[in-house]
């Protein structure tokens, strides 16, 4: 398929960068610096944006253009470091800016074959030390701001364009449009939509699974509900799905997905392990020793039933997995990575388990998943169900997880979810939990005196999960829930509502 090809410099927005580009139905891949003209015609490369970075070009070991590249003859698209080298390599100069530039800045002029389309304040987000101070022979100016005279640069003959500034940013407004404006400059296929999606992966199990079954755990989320639709889609009845009950999922979510799932034409198992997880998860608080616990006994379970059905209708050579890029890139799946936390995928099976990985949303985003799920007709109201943690209600039960504390964090995150729902708030809002911290507080409650549980209300905004900005949700109705919650659950006392972004937190609390 032809791509754009996305080669990282480090910089914190390479993987917004391909996000914004699948936005305009364009595929993009994201490749280090020693990628060769051999890999890019691989990719069936159409044009090439070369990222920002941390770095200095002029520091020692410095990334420097992927060797071949000017010669390939494809259009690029150089952003802030990218651009500082392309400027450098080109025979133009890069110096310390004699006033850093971060955050919002405003183009003083705009022209050229990117920006000159463009109409009205176009507004940039800077975040530089150095600067371009001299452009390479074949060069022009096309913007400046009040601090950087060479806020972008162009060589239209070479179809080569410098922006210091990111335009994949949502800072940057109307950066989508220049984006586009270069995807149509290089003239790639916007043919990246979610029918294309699906057939090439459909053709892609087909041809690697053949004759074989496939075995698939469900978790009841969105991401591996909709890989059971598209696994079933590609090979039917030869796919065996298996939802595991373990005790720690939301008010009525089992008999809700099996019912929907079923009625789309799954073959689903369900069975039923609350009280080997319970088991698991006794006296355990750690959030790390949580999830591996979780982990582990999922294992156990799906093994046990892996080995059941096989004994039932023959081998089964592969396991299918909902892996997404996000969970990638958190579990140190990409260089350099730092390990936020566990993630929770199957893995670590006995030997006698061998079974070949398939994973057909490794490289793609949540809202790329729902938009699939919405073409294969997953039902509205679980394809846009908000993304739950694959260990589930234990992670937002801060402390021991029991019974009885399991059933306060249901009742009180019902309440929050079916208000945010009748205020008509729920699809504006990415995401949105309740935690039971394990804190107690002193209330008043009719005219006695409580000493009851504390709980916390998280809701965030994000595209992917990457990063989340908190949900500012009206007072009036944080007032109105918090009422409620008060009211239904009378073992909690106090509601406090989570006003952190990520970073520098993480959306769940553990």
């Amino acid at each position: 398929m032809p791509s754009v090809v996305v080669v990282d410099y480090g910089s914190q927005y390479t993987r917004l960068i391909t996000r914004r580009l699948r936005e305009l139905h364009v595929y993009s891949v994201i490749e280090t610096p020693a990628v060769t003209p051999e890999r890019l015609r691989a990719l069936e490369a159409r044009a090439v944006v070369l990222s920002g970075g941390p770095g200095s070009v002029y520091a020692a070991g410095a990334p420097g253009l992927p060797v071949g590249l000017l010669e390939f003859g494809v259009p690029v698209l150089a952003i802030c470091y990218g651009m500082q080298l392309l400027a450098r390599e080109l025979g133009g100069s890069v110096a310390p800016s004699s006033v850093r530039e971060y955050g919002k800045a405003v183009l003083t002029r705009q022209e050229g074959t990117l920006l000159g389309g463009i109409e009205g304040e176009f507004v940039a987000w800077m975040s530089h030390g150095d600067s371009v101070a001299e452009v390479p022979p074949g060069f022009r100016v096309t913007a400046s701001t009040a601090d950087t005279p060479v806020a972008a640069m162009e060589d239209p003959a070479r179809r080569l364009f410098g922006l210091q500034f990111h335009p994949e940013v949502r800072h940057t407004p109307k950066g989508l449009a220049l984006l586009d404006r270069f995807v149509a400059e290089a003239g790639v296929p916007r043919d990246w939509t979610s029918e294309q999606i699906i057939e090439q992966a459909v053709d892609e199990i087909r041809a690697r699974v053949g004759d074989e079954r496939v075995l698939l755990g469900i978790s009841g989320g969105v991401d591996s509900s909709t890989l059971g639709l598209l696994l079933h889609r590609a090979i039917g009845q030869r796919l065996v799905a298996v939802f595991v009950d373990n005790g720690l999922l939301r008010l009525g979510e089992v008999d809700d997905v099996e019912r929907a799932l079923r009625g789309l034409g799954l073959d689903l198992v369900v069975v039923d392990a609350s009280e080997r997880f319970s088991s698991a998860l006794a006296g355990v608080t750690d959030p790390e020793r949580k999830r591996k616990a979780i982990g582990g006994a999922f294992i156990e379970v799906f093994a046990a039933e892996a080995r059941r059905v096989q004994d039932e209708r023959g081998d089964i050579r592969f396991l299918a997995q909902g892996t997404l890029y996000p969970d990638v890139i958190e579990s140190a799946g990409a260089d350099g990575a730092a390990t936020i936390k566990s993630h929770h995928n199957v893995g670590g099976l006995p030997d006698d388990l061998a079974f070949e990985l398939i994973e057909p949303f490794r490289n793609l985003f949540k809202d790329e998943v729902r938009d699939i799920a919405d073409a294969l007709g997953m039902p509205k109201h679980l394809r846009d169900r908000h993304p739950f943690p694959g260990p589930g209600l234990a992670i937002r039960c801060l402390g021991e997880v029991t019974a009885e504390r399991l059933r306060v964090l249901r009742q009180v995150d019902d309440v929050f979810v079916s208000s945010l729902r009748e205020f008509g708030l729920y699809e504006e809002t990415w995401q949105a939990l309740a935690v039971l911290t394990p804190l107690r507080s002193v209330g008043v409650m009719g005219d006695g005196r409580t000493y009851a549980h504390t709980v916390a209300l998280r809701a965030v905004n994000s595209v992917d999960g990457m990063t989340a900005d908190w949900a500012r949700l009206p007072h009036d109705f944080l007032a109105t829930v918090s009422n409620r919650i008060v009211n239904s659950v009378p073992e909690v006392n106090r509601v406090v509502y989570d006003i952190t972004s990520k970073p520098p937190g993480t959306i769940e609390w553990e």
